[in-house]
């Protein structure tokens, strides 16, 4: 699954990141739309039997005209054909269109209603922010370019908010699995001015990279050498002073062994392990759907979403660029999403709800459906219907410098309830 915009485009960034025509008239000069005499030994279908003659033909019929024998003929029309098969033939392709639209539109159809009734109803109180939100930060913080004055007013930004982790793109990671230490040269100075100015805030690197089988270019992770640098990458950038260590790896595919064997690998290398995590399936098994018909799955199944949250100590679902294209039935997908991810993720991981801080109009995402009001009234559905007093629960705010002052407010006065 891509997300835009991606933290490698961030606009501070500098470093890597036919017209149907009749049918030909037969070769003999007959026009097609006549009908041919039947064959020697049978009607054609939808033709009366010629009467049998009772002796030798007429006199006044020429003797070479009633020697010749007919021109062969083809079988007989298919059902429903004209004696053409043009007609009844554009006919045949417009039932089968028909059906395969019904087929596809009518569980599309009810799974939207489903959405939009999800949405209903009233969030239960008390479901607000838990002070365990996170905002994703453009590498612009650790390449030089911000300054002291940049870090007070993201301090004062973030006051009074729910914010307790920046995940700051310290990567992307090289294909296999290194970290070029010269990516994030001004870490250490951030880590400072950040716990020095937003006490109890956790700076965590953000590291990122396209995987195989879908970017067969990109990064193996079934290559043993490949998970062990990016291992030795993750205590490196703890190395440096961050806090923790929030990995953005895809498209990741539903079931990948090797990714989970990557996470148990880098559980003792940092003191906080958190995941950027894909979408769980609307319908069951909807991701083999989806992958058959695209190539690209899309979401996880729960069952694998589960196993990813248990060997993680976070874990930050990207409920956006869902393809909803009303804020209805994006808000009630949040809440499915919000409540299948709760279903499977243990009381003692974090559990983050994606919010879109960013504004795009194309297929996949459509910025007036997907809100942040729209998103936040979700969560808070989903939540109050499965787990109200989950306490290890939070929202993650995609992404800084994309964001506006409305979606701030938004988050603001609909989640973390202040002015």
């Amino acid at each position: 699954m891509k997300r835009s915009p991606n933290p490698e485009r961030d606009p501070t960034t500098t470093d890597k990141p036919n017209s149907t025509q009749p049918p030909p008239a037969p070769a003999d000069g007959r026009n097609s739309e006549q009908p041919s005499p039947a064959p020697a030994d049978g009607p054609v279908s939808g033709q009366a039997s010629p009467t049998p003659a009772d002796g030798p033909a007429p006199l006044s019929v020429s003797a070479t005209a009633a020697d010749a024998p007919a021109p062969p003929l083809g079988p007989p029309a298919p059902d429903g054909e004209s004696r053409t098969g043009w007609a009844g033939g554009k006919a045949k392709v417009g039932r089968w269109t028909l059906r395969v639209v019904v087929v596809l539109l009518v569980p599309l159809l009810i799974a939207e209603t489903a959405l939009r009734i999800n949405y209903t109803g009233d969030p239960k109180a008390g479901t607000y922010s838990r002070s365990r939100d996170s905002l994703w930060l453009g590498h612009a913080w650790v390449d030089g370019r911000k300054t002291d004055a940049d870090v007070t007013a993201l301090a004062a930004r973030l006051a009074d908010t729910g914010i307790r982790d920046l995940y700051v793109h310290a990567g992307p990671l090289e294909h296999n699995g290194t970290l070029p230490k010269s990516a994030y040269p001004k870490a250490r100075w951030l880590i400072t001015a950040v716990h020095r100015k937003l006490p109890g805030v956790r700076v965590q690197a953000w590291l990122g990279d396209e995987v195989a089988p879908e970017k067969p270019y990109a990064m193996h992770l079934e290559k043993e050498e490949t998970r062990d640098a990016v291992v030795e990458s993750a205590r490196q950038v703890v190395g440096a002073g961050f806090d923790g260590v929030h990995f953005d790896l895809e498209p990741l595919h539903s079931g990948d062994r090797n990714y989970l064997a990557l996470l148990d690998a880098l559980r003792p290398a940092t003191p906080l392990l958190s995941v950027a995590a894909h979408q769980i399936d609307p319908l069951p098994a909807f991701h083999s759907f989806w992958g058959t018909v695209t190539g690209h799955p899309k979401w996880w199944s729960q069952e694998y979403f589960g196993q990813v949250a248990r060997r993680v100590d976070q874990i930050a679902v990207m409920s956006y660029d869902t393809m909803q294209p009303l804020q209805s039935l994006y808000g009630g997908y949040v809440a499915q999403q919000t409540s299948l991810a709760l279903e499977v993720t243990p009381r003692s991981t974090e559990l983050l709800m994606g919010l879109p801080f960013y504004h795009e109009n194309r297929f996949g995402h459509w910025a007036h459906a997907e809100t942040v009001p729209a998103a936040v009234r979700g969560v808070r559905l989903g939540l109050s219907r499965t787990d109200a007093d989950r306490a290890n629960f939070g929202v993650a705010l995609y992404v800084d410098f994309a964001a506006t002052e409305d979606d701030w407010t938004s988050y603001r006065k609909d989640w973390v309830r202040t002015p």
